[in-house]
């Protein structure tokens, strides 16, 4: 970490809100030196720079296959995601195993050299790329399948085969790494149903910045046996350690699965919706899920992506999963009537095949893809009581009601996140 750790905590915030920009088809990216440019209070710290005698002992303990130095190829483990923020790192590291993190760490502490962890390099707010020259140490490769693999879909592909399912559901879960999920404590689509990564990271082994390897391996839900350490790297962001290996707890697949897509007329009619949801259907609910006729207008108008159902201010997805399919319909219809009855919704439709649930479910997580389209986009992930959840979006779209070309809000009924975003044609820091 850098020593002035303060300064950057305080400017966190900031330094998440712009996050990417789009003109026309092509990805514009803002190549920040926010140590600079941006935050001029930022400065690196009191590190050394690489030299060629590092860049031999790195050859030396990985081969030169497993290093990067290539400017083209640097590039990738430079810049973000969303292409919005760039570092200035000369060097990528990518071991395969716990002792080569640990030398690595090691190494670096002794001769005070900065190193920037990085798993699949998805994330949205530019963490997971260095500030200045940092050392990128790249997990990339270390997906070796002990019990598991270490990459989410090759996870989810594995357990899958063995009727299981994994408990965190990533948009990008194609790309992110199970470490890096654990570093930012990710909660997804299925919260409400698996809870989050402190109660399913059984054990985990990571290394500390001095290159001490620190095991917390374990594959028992109960140990009472002293401090539970796991739980201070799950959210730790990379500022602890490098998380090598985890055990995650995984469930039983549910062998029926249902959706519905639901139209509201008030964000107290979400609320009613999300409160029977779990009165009437608690063994069965998967996911909650809400997005406003904003984001719903969003992948519409720039997707092409049909919305299924009459127009509507609100729209709610609630996906149900279990063993008996006759009797999820049943349940999932009561439930259904009941908000009829009481003109909690006016509209909705029910998928059952996967085809058609793909489909309900591509017009919610496809709204950040949807985004890239409208301009610069600022984005915010909070996490709010739900009587809470919509009101700081009503109350910033009143005082951007003429600097934003989309203010759009979705998100995690169920667990009170709500991604709130906003989009505008030209870059402004006043704004």
């Amino acid at each position: 970490m850098h020593k002035k750790c303060s300064t950057i905590a305080k400017h966190f915030i900031p330094i998440s809100r712009v996050l990417y920009s789009y003109k026309g088809t092509e990805i514009i990216p803002y190549t920040y030196k926010i140590h600079k440019s941006t935050f001029s209070t930022v400065t690196r710290g009191n590190y050394n720079s690489l030299t060629s005698k590092d860049v031999n002992f790195f050859s030396s303990l990985l081969g030169s296959s497993r290093i990067i130095q290539n400017v083209e190829e640097l590039e990738a483990y430079n810049i973000d995601w969303l292409k919005s923020h760039k570092g200035s790192s000369s060097i990528v590291l990518r071991p395969k195993t716990t002792d080569e993190v640990s030398e690595i760490l090691k190494y670096c502490n002794k001769q005070k050299l900065a190193v920037c962890p990085q798993g699949g390099n998805t994330g949205l707010v530019g963490g997971s790329i260095p500030i200045f020259d940092e050392i990128v140490v790249s997990m990339s490769l270390m997906n070796k399948i002990i019990h598991f693999n270490d990459t989410t879909e090759t996870l989810e592909n594995f357990v899958n085969e063995k009727e299981f399912t994994v408990p965190v559901d990533l948009g990008a879960k194609g790309s992110c790494q199970i470490g890096g999920n654990i570093s930012t404590n990710a909660g997804g689509l299925r919260l409400i149903r698996y809870g989050s990564l402190h109660g399913n990271v059984l054990g985990l082994k990571a290394v500390l910045p001095n290159g001490d390897i620190l095991d917390c391996m374990n594959t028992m839900r109960k140990n009472n046996t002293g401090y539970d350490l796991k739980h201070l790297f799950i959210g730790s962001e990379g500022t602890l350690g490098i998380v090598t290996e985890a055990a995650i707890l995984c469930y039983p697949k549910s062998s029926d699965t249902a959706v519905a897509f639901l139209g509201c007329n008030s964000f107290q009619d979400v609320m009613n919706t999300a409160k029977i949801v779990r009165q009437k259907l608690p063994q069965l609910l998967s996911s909650l899920e809400m997005l406003d006729d904003q984001a719903a207008d969003t992948v519409r108008d720039n997707l092409k992506l049909s919305i299924p159902i009459s127009t509507h201010p609100f729209y709610v997805l609630v996906e149900i999963s279990g063993s008996d399919s006759s009797y999820n319909e049943q349940k999932l219809n009561e439930y259904l009537r009941f908000l009829m009855e009481h003109n909690y919704i006016n509209d909705g439709t029910i998928a059952t095949e996967p085809s058609r649930i793909k489909v309900l479910w591509s017009i919610r997580e496809r709204i950040t893809e949807a985004l890239l389209q409208e301009g610069c986009g600022y984005k915010y992930d909070i996490s709010l009581p739900l009587s809470d959840f919509y009101k700081i979006v009503e109350v910033m779209r009143e005082r951007w009601v003429k600097r934003v070309t989309r203010c759009v809000a979705y998100g995690h009924v169920g667990d009170g996140n709500v991604h709130f975003n906003a989009t505008t044609r030209t870059l402004t820091q006043k704004f």
